[in-house]
């Protein structure tokens, strides 16, 4: 099978080869200069092979992500954002893998397996549910219409103001999960190499930001391909060697299950989940379904060469997800019952640490080293594809349709570079304050789940949904949703929900707001019709 599409051959001339020379010269010298200035200005202890193994791998995604820039056909935005659509199925696999399995899958997995047991360890099934779901029913219809980007067909149904106010959610999905990731790899960092938190997420932000910026999806795509190999052989490689510190399988599984009693196994129990039964369930559906509704998602969707790689990707990207997560349980669990003063080491500071924790202590150096190595390719393969996604929605659905329809596409290309980088400043500044990496996560989801699914949903199969119903919906499933607070955001209950504990609503209602948009998409836009005419899809050239 030809590495490239026949149409997306690597140019050899000597402008293209400059143009990976010299962004790649001028990474060494920065990494150069962070190295000097830890090595003279720092009094912490750094693990100077493992801070020269990750110099090494940067330099190697970076130079992926430069060379994948001189194989775009054309500057415009087509070429960019979405590759040509000619992404094979063997690359939109990997890249669509690598984005899900993210640092705050893998380290997010590690947490709660260690913390609360396998039966809140919800997010790696629920987001590879989402993925075949998408690609059953979602997929198929996006690439039939040759969208841009997951926005074109709201814009078309409701109107460019409307999408316009629907990209606030998916923005903000975008960049709390960037930041979730970019906070992983910030702990892993820290921990292993010695390196303090903020400038690990910087210079890893830093680094993604620009060879997302140089070349758009196609660097996001290959470099996601180097990623992807490097964090399952990093991780599986992990796992033996952990395990072999708390008396092998068996016994970790055994410990475990007296550790957690009924909340080790990963289906639900009203013995193993109490008063949060119910509370469980929301999770697990905002999970599976808020994990669609996602322009990181469809941007691989629709740059696929036809309809069936679409749903193929989307099936088989969901199967990678869960067997990537078994390592990352496995090491949770070692985490959670490990004697660690037997290993001459402190107990993690938070759970958010384990993971971090159990390649520092529980492996060899080298090891722990390709343990690194994999966390810093989840980060980064996540990091990339969430950037790129909101800026793509910033150029091409809310600038180019409301300030400039007749930009020109290279000069819109050239637009949406910008964005990549003030976008990716918003997240690493965000993941510099936030403390945990599930809670975060969880919360991406739940935004999209609530406020963009519903009206997606209907864009795509309700013939006669409009831009009254889509506005009602909005504002009725913000209005439930925000009134059940979020102790994550610091905001307060408001409205009277039922099964209240310890200043948190354990009632459903996210299903419920997200229930209720829907129903009131469908109900106004029936009630509206007559002043409001559904409009149609069309195809986009």
């Amino acid at each position: 099978m030809p590495i490239f599409p026949p149409t997306m051959k690597p140019s050899t001339s000597n402008n293209n080869i400059w143009r990976i020379v010299l962004p790649t010269l001028g990474l060494m010298a920065m990494l150069t200069l962070v190295g000097l200035y830890l090595y003279f200005f720092t009094k912490e202890p750094v693990a100077w092979p493992s801070f020269f193994s990750m110099m090494a791998f940067y330099i190697l995604i970076f130079l992926t992500g430069a060379y994948a820039a001189t194989l775009r056909e054309s500057e415009d935005t087509q070429g960019f954002l979405l590759a040509g659509r000619q992404l094979p199925l063997w690359i939109a696999v990997f890249t669509m893998s690598a984005t899900w399995i993210g640092g705050g899958y893998i380290n997010g997995t590690a947490e709660y397996a260690a913390s609360s047991g396998l039966v809140w360890v919800q997010a790696p099934w629920g987001y590879a549910l989402s993925l075949i779901i998408g690609g059953l029913f979602f997929a198929r219809r996006m690439r039939r219409y040759q969208f841009q980007t997951m926005l074109d067909p709201l814009e078309q149904r409701f109107g460019k103001r409307m999408a316009a106010l629907l990209f606030l959610p998916a923005l903000t999905g975008e960049i709390f999960w960037t930041a979730a990731i970019l906070t992983a790899l910030g702990t892993t960092f820290g921990t292993i190499v010695g390196l303090d938190t903020t400038t690990s997420i910087v210079l890893s932000a830093a680094i993604t930001i620009a060879y997302t910026a140089l070349g758009g999806l196609w660097s996001v795509a290959l470099t996601d391909f180097v990623q992807l190999i490097l964090l399952l052989g990093g991780l599986f490689l992990v796992v033996p060697f952990a395990l072999s510190h708390v008396g092998g399988w068996d016994a970790a599984w055994q410990a475990y299950r007296e550790l957690y009693g009924p909340a080790a196994s990963l289906l639900p129990s009203r013995q193993a989940l109490g008063s949060y039964y119910w509370n469980w369930w929301d999770y697990a559906l905002l999970l599976t379904f808020g994990g669609i509704a996602w322009q990181v998602y469809f941007q691989r969707v629709l740059a696929s060469r036809d309809e069936k790689t679409a749903v193929r990707l989307s099936i088989l990207a969901g199967v990678v997800c869960l067997i990537a997560a078994v390592p990352a349980a496995l090491i949770g669990i070692a985490g959670a019952v490990a004697d660690w003063g037997i290993l001459q080491a402190t107990a993690p500071p938070n759970a958010a640490s384990t993971l971090p924790w159990v390649v520092r202590y529980m492996t060899p150096n080298w090891v722990a080293i390709l343990g690194l190595g994999a966390i810093a390719a989840a980060v980064m393969s996540s990091a990339d594809s969430s950037i790129l996604s909101a800026s793509s929605m910033a150029g091409w659905n809310v600038y180019r349709p409301l300030f400039k329809p007749n930009v020109k596409p290279a000069k819109l290309a050239q637009l949406i570079k910008r964005i990549i980088w003030i976008v990716g400043i918003a997240a690493t500044i965000l993941a510099l304050k936030i403390k945990s990496v599930y809670e975060l996560w969880f919360l991406c989801s739940d935004f999209v789940y609530c406020l963009l699914f519903p009206p997606l949903v209907c864009a795509l199969f309700d013939p006669k949904a409009n831009t009254y119903g889509a506005l009602a919906g909005f504002l009725v499933a913000f209005i439930l949703r925000f009134g059940g607070g979020d102790a994550t955001l610091g905001l307060p209950i408001v409205l009277p929900y039922p099964m209240i504990e310890d200043g948190m609503v354990l009632f459903p209602f996210r299903t419920l707001a997200m229930a209720s948009g829907l129903i009131s998409i469908i109900v106004v836009s029936r009630l509206t019709g007559r002043w409001m005419p559904a409009r149609t899809l069309q195809k986009m050239e």
